[in-house]
């Protein structure tokens, strides 16, 4: 089966053929960092995972850029109100952006590039847009006329004969039934405070538009081979992306337009306002587990809406247990030998999770193999009672292929550590049960149940895990 997507610029799924035969271009829409991000961002940016982790295991080589926002309304207004530089202010947010990357096991992309450190790009840009007389100057700033592009609103359905001309919008975003001509570059006004750059384009700084594609093509070129982001992004921000980078360049901008679906939570519109507006912070100290909430972020498709429930997160810790529980149980198993049984377990599983990822990263049959595999296994290590060493290699290794896409499926490294309190107890329960001390060994049991230790006595010995919490 070939590996299809679905374009949102074609409205349809079509088989995945990148620019240079076995390398991805892909840009990925990053953080404003004007505050701490939310759980509806990072159902993007796990989507976005997903899929740079896909196509590697896909075979391919990925070059993936996500630009951090650091210059827009939001950033200025929040320095000028903290009365700090805009460095200062949003620093604050990119630290805890990347801290939230790393504890969602969100691979690094290969370039996080700041709006701030690409003013000359953008500056390169405008004046090419102006040469073009595509954009043109009103007062100290810079507008992109719309009408001067014919494809504009071919990504979001939006009918350019009926959009009204002449009107200009300065705002960064605006309302999904305008469209007008947007700024370019702003120039500077008092509500700027001290945040301007000196340029050939007068006093002022970027509009947010033309911070992607500037960033975007100095990094991988005036064409690319994927473009994603949330569906808030299509229109305006996407929209104006391709009218400003094919209006500069007279050349198509980007392939394949991926968009993920909006997420709810417990059934409702994510707002402060319904409190029940979370970032990732919000629930870690609630005690949530980080893979937990990566888990249930991964678990739907990325094209449907998302419901976060705690409830979710809840079976979401049961499922992981039992993940990490088999990958365990399989890397202790004594020696047997299923006949063959193991290698078609394996076969049918790895069929399964790429016929469902190569579908528009259809992560539901993808995880059935997951679990399919493990019922399979756990029926055939029953009844065997082991597993010879290829055969132990061999799930071991298609395991660790479908984690490097998922993430989520092998126990962290932390989990598998005792200290040598904990080490010294379990000892102890063991020469207890030898002895045939059963108080002192439930006793034992019971304190290290208390310190999220599970003891299990199996045929092979007693076997400990960390409880999932």
């Amino acid at each position: 089966m070939a590996l299809t997507f679905f374009n949102t610029f074609t409205r349809r799924k079509e088989e995945f053929k990148p620019i240079i035969d076995g390398e991805v271009r892909m840009y990925t829409c990053g953080p404003t960092v004007y505050d701490f991000a939310h759980i509806g961002n990072f159902r993007a940016y796990i989507f976005e995972d997903l899929l740079r982790r896909y196509l590697i295991y896909r075979g391919f080589k990925v070059t993936q850029v996500m630009n951090l926002t650091d210059i827009d309304d939001k950033t200025i207004r929040g320095c000028n109100a903290k009365g700090i530089s805009l460095n200062d202010y949003t620093a604050i947010y990119k630290k805890a952006f990347f801290e939230d990357l790393d504890a969602l096991k969100i691979q690094s992309a290969e370039h996080y590039p700041e709006a701030t450190a690409h003013i000359k790009e953008m500056v390169d840009m405008v004046k090419i847009l102006l040469e073009k007389g595509i954009a043109y100057t009103m007062g100290s700033s810079i507008y992109y006329r719309i009408t001067e592009f014919p494809n504009y609103g071919r990504l979001s359905g939006m009918n350019l004969a009926e959009l009204k001309t002449g009107v200009r919008i300065d705002v960064e975003e605006y309302e999904k039934e305008t469209a007008a001509d947007f700024a370019l570059w702003k120039g500077w006004d008092e509500s700027d405070g001290k945040v301007f750059w000196e340029t050939e384009l007068g006093k002022g700084r970027p509009g947010w538009h033309i911070e992607c594609s500037a960033m975007s093509m100095k990094y991988l070129g005036q064409t690319f081979d994927i473009h994603t982001g949330g569906v808030d992004n299509i229109f305006p921000h996407h929209e104006n992306e391709i009218a400003q980078s094919e209006g500069a360049t007279g050349k198509r901008f980007v392939n394949y337009w991926m968009h993920n679906a909006h997420l709810m939570v417990e059934g409702r519109k994510m707002a402060k306002s319904f409190n029940n507006f979370y970032t990732l912070k919000d629930l870690l100290n609630r005690g949530l587990h980080p893979l937990a909430v990566r888990y249930v972020l991964l678990s739907t498709h990325y094209r449907q809406q998302l419901n976060f429930t705690f409830d979710g997160v809840k079976a979401a810790l049961a499922s992981l247990q039992r993940l990490w529980d088999f990958h365990t149980n399989i890397t202790d198993a004594p020696h047997g030998d299923s006949g063959g049984r193991i290698s078609s377990l394996v076969r049918e599983a790895r069929e399964k999770f790429i016929g469902g990822l190569d579908d528009d990263l259809n992560v539901s049959p993808a995880f059935a193999a997951v679990f399919d595999l493990v019922k399979g296994a756990n029926i055939v290590l029953s009844e065997v009672g082991g597993l010879s060493p290829a055969e132990k290699r061999e799930i071991l290794e298609t395991w660790d292929g479908f984690d490097s896409v998922l993430g989520v499926i092998k126990p962290p490294e932390e989990s598998l550590i005792i200290d040598e309190e904990i080490e010294r107890l379990i000892q102890e329960r063991i020469d207890a049960r030898k002895r045939k001390d059963y108080a002192e060994s439930d006793r034992i049991r019971d304190h290290l149940s208390g310190k999220g230790i599970i003891l299990e006595d199996t045929k092979i010995g007693t076997k400990w895990k960390r409880k999932v919490k």
